[in-house]
């Protein structure tokens, strides 16, 4: 089996560095959550972006071990939302 990656979609560089250690913390990840910039399309503004967290599932063996619902509610605490596989 490989592993799964979740990717949650975050307005902001805060929210999606809080929603980070919320993840590593409620879910006990093993390998941090990575966050990456995605500049929306056309947008010259630095400002203009979202911010990815990506948390690979399955790390530790346990493939498919987080809950997508979870990670989505989590996101959308924070006015985001987890990318559909």
């Amino acid at each position: 089996m490989t592993d799964v990656r979740h990717v949650l979609v975050l307005p902001d560089r805060d929210a999606a560095e809080a929603v980070a250690e919320l993840l590593t913390f409620r879910f006990g990840l093993a390998d941090e959550p990575r966050l990456v910039r995605d500049a929306l399309a056309g947008e010259d503004d630095a400002e203009d972006a979202q911010w990815l967290v990506v948390v690979e599932d399955g790390g530790d063996g346990a493939v498919g071990r987080l809950d997508a619902a979870a990670l989505d509610a989590l996101a959308v605490e924070h006015e985001g939302w987890l990318e559909p596989e």
